[in-house]
């Protein structure tokens, strides 16, 4: 038997932005709901819910932190009671990278912790990505008029904000710089929002789906995400997927460290082509309904090719 925690942030009494706790509960259901499948595996799922809306089943707990309980500490502890652990955590305030940090690496089911360091910054995200050759909004600020500030560490559009012109984003970084901030300012790409979901392990990479994301704009410039559309992109006839699925594999090259199932978004520009904007260094929302899209268990190879870098006994048909 296997015993799997499934731990998601904002769900779990850790605080945080309460608009992302939707989405959060969703991932977390649907990771939790893939578990449940697999034969010889149990599942700890978090939760500050007194009834969590999960189908009952005699394979899944429900466990809470101790009052006053820290994070890393509740998640430490109910790592070291499992076989595996599986988080879902914003990279705002180093939230990932402390969970990430109180689990040993043979029971943590994700991305390395020079992964998340990177990826938890969208500069040095950037920087990472142009140093490998890949196209991102840092190319050709000369040709743009639009600009974006935005958290460095945010996590979805929490605090983005576009701009007519550099000067007034400028001004914008400023003012929050100087409130304790840290931003970065990159130019605005045109184009369609999509993002490419992978898995990823010792073995290569997979991209799973392809998917288009809703971000819509308010007229004072604030972004908002109103969802993604899962596999969007139809493999068979869409000539973008294929330049995509190539971009999956140098996306991954350059962050080394990347596992399990990640993601990155981009902006396919029409004359420029696939524009990456930043990488996420653990499942997004398109993991929700992924595995029915796919007619496959997504967790089990995930588990699979977890266990084939760790724990080469257990497998998962």
């Amino acid at each position: 038997m296997t015993r799997v925690f499934v731990y998601e942030f904002l769900s779990a009494g850790g605080g945080g932005d309460a608009t992302l706790r939707d989405a959060g509960v969703a991932m977390r259901d649907a990771i939790v709901g893939d578990l449940l499948q697999l034969p010889g595996v149990t599942v700890s799922v978090a939760s500050d819910d007194e009834e969590p809306a999960l189908a009952a089943s005699p394979a899944l707990h429900v466990v809470r932190p101790a009052r006053d309980e820290a994070a890393p500490a509740f998640v430490r502890r109910q790592a070291a009671a499992h076989d595996l652990t599986w988080v879902v955590a914003p990279e705002t305030a180093g939230v990932l990278a402390a969970l990430q940090a109180a689990v040993e690496p043979a029971r943590w089911i994700g991305s390395s912790a020079a992964a998340i360091a990177t990826a938890s910054s969208k500069r040095a995200t950037l920087q990472a990505l142009a140093a490998a050759g890949i196209a991102t909004p840092l190319d050709r600020p000369d040709e743009c008029d639009r600009w974006i500030v935005k958290p460095d560490d945010g996590a979805g559009t929490v605090d983005t904000r576009r701009h007519a012109s550099r000067a007034a984003a400028l001004a914008d970084a400023d003012a929050r710089r100087r409130a304790g901030h840290v931003v970065t300012v990159e130019p605005w790409v045109d184009g369609e929002a999509l993002s490419v979901t992978m898995r990823v392990d010792a073995a290569g990479v997979e991209a799973l789906a392809f998917n288009r994301q809703r971000i819509g704009v308010d007229a004072d410039g604030r972004l908002h995400d109103d969802g993604v559309d899962v596999d969007a992109l139809r493999r068979e006839g869409d000539a973008r997927v294929p330049p995509l699925a190539a971009l999956a594999t140098r996306v991954a090259a350059a962050i080394p460290g990347l596992r399990g199932v990640v993601g990155f978004d981009l902006v396919w520009h029409p004359v420029r082509g696939p524009v990456v904007i930043e990488v996420n260094p653990r499942a997004t929302c398109a993991y929700v309904g992924l595995s029915q899209r796919l007619g496959r268990n997504v967790a089990a190879d995930v588990l699979r090719g977890h266990a084939s870098q760790h724990r080469p006994e257990f497998d998962h048909a």
